[in-house]
């Protein structure tokens, strides 16, 4: 089961949706904690109603700062909610397919120290009251020691002793992470850049023994001056599978197409034959056509990654010019795949399966485009 939480920095911005989307295609969460959502009531509701999850829980907003959303699959999990504040949700959390059962305390520290105090106050309470496995993520908005920040004033030492006292009352631990070490960053230059560890997961030893191999990762940091975390309860390494044959009517639009279905067919003796070198050909096409968008966007993400790992060791003006270049490259590819899925959407018709539909597709397709297929080739030529 995956984790991630992410301070959005506003869930009405254009694209949050989108980036949402996002998130959830590439790391499948079960549960995804926004944090400083600035939104609250019907508002929050109308946003959350388009979003993938069909479980969700809003805490509401100090005026328009703060929002904390909980959003999980209720088909994989079992959420109790428990007690709330602005500050805080506390929930239980029951795995379906396990008798696994924790609490989660997803936060969202309020960046005055005072209002800080009162939540630290508070889960010292819930700590008192309760022995399960126990999980408390979010932006604490304070870091843990000096080595948590670079630039800005040095890391208060009493606030620092409060976090940590906190901490110890709650009988919390650090996983550790792997990825850039800071989360957040004011994008400034380097003179005035400041950059901070404030978005965390800890867990007590109880829910340790229940996930041993528990993972903490640092995402790539692009749509917010946050970057998303990622908890995963069971780490698996990704293995590419040999995806179906999938005939997509969006190619149709393509000029280049049609030549694709000729080449296969005057390069073959039978229409079975055809098929065969059909798919072939056209999975390269598509791959080089479109799939370069997507390519593009893993290499920039990469990149942006790499920067920020070393902007967290020893950060220079190069660098920061470097990661607001690639930040305007990735708008740039994300409006092309934006563009790119409504293509699709316009067109929405797609036939996966096996052998026998490609051969009908495809053979349907020769018999109705041959006129316009002879045409084309007439007019570029071999």
């Amino acid at each position: 089961m995956n984790i991630v939480v992410w301070n959005c920095r506003g869930a009405l911005k254009p694209k949050f949706q989108s980036h949402v989307q996002e998130l959830v295609r590439c790391h499948d969460p079960t549960l995804l904690m926004v944090m400083e959502t600035r939104v609250g009531g019907d508002r929050a509701r109308d946003v959350t109603d388009r979003l993938p999850f069909d479980g969700v829980f809003h805490a509401e907003t100090i005026g328009r700062k703060g929002g904390l959303w909980l959003l999980w699959y209720s088909d994989r999990v079992e959420v109790e909610l428990l007690a709330s504040s602005e500050q805080e949700i506390h929930a239980t959390v029951k795995v379906r397919t396990s008798n696994s059962k924790w609490l989660f305390s997803a936060v969202y520290a309020s960046p005055r120290s005072v209002e800080r105090h009162i939540l630290w106050n508070n889960l010292s309470n819930v700590a008192e009251l309760h022995n399960m496995p126990w999980v408390i993520a979010g932006d604490f908005n304070e870091p843990f020691s000096g080595d948590d920040k670079f630039g800005g004033r040095v890391v208060s030492s009493n606030r620092s002793l409060l976090f940590k006292e906190c901490l110890d009352n709650c009988n919390m631990v650090d996983l550790g992470f792997s990825g850039p070490r800071f989360t957040w960053t004011n994008r400034r230059k380097v003179q005035n850049l400041i950059q901070e560890r404030i978005d965390r997961f800890f867990v007590n030893p109880e829910w340790c023994v229940l996930f041993p191999e528990a993972r903490i990762t640092h995402l790539t940091r692009c749509h917010s001056d946050h970057c998303p975390v990622l908890l995963e309860t069971k780490p698996q390494n990704r293995v590419r599978l040999n995806r179906p044959f999938k005939f997509q009517k969006f190619w149709l639009a393509d000029m280049s197409f049609p030549r694709v279905v000729d080449q296969a067919w005057n390069q073959s003796s039978h229409l079975e034959e055809a098929i065969d070198k059909f798919m072939v050909k056209v999975n390269d096409w598509n791959r080089d056509q479109f799939g370069n968008i997507f390519f593009k966007k893993n290499r920039i993400q990469a990149r942006l990654n790499g920067v920020q790992r070393a902007m967290a060791i020893q950060p220079s003006s190069s660098l920061v010019e470097l990661e607001n270049n690639l930040l305007k490259e990735l708008e740039i590819i994300l409006n092309q795949e934006h563009e790119l899925w409504a293509l699709k959407s316009r067109v929405n018709w797609m036939v996966q399966g096996d052998r026998n539909t490609a051969f009908y597709h495809v053979s349907t397709l020769v018999r109705r485009n041959r006129n316009r297929i002879t045409a084309i080739k007439n007019s570029v030529g071999d």
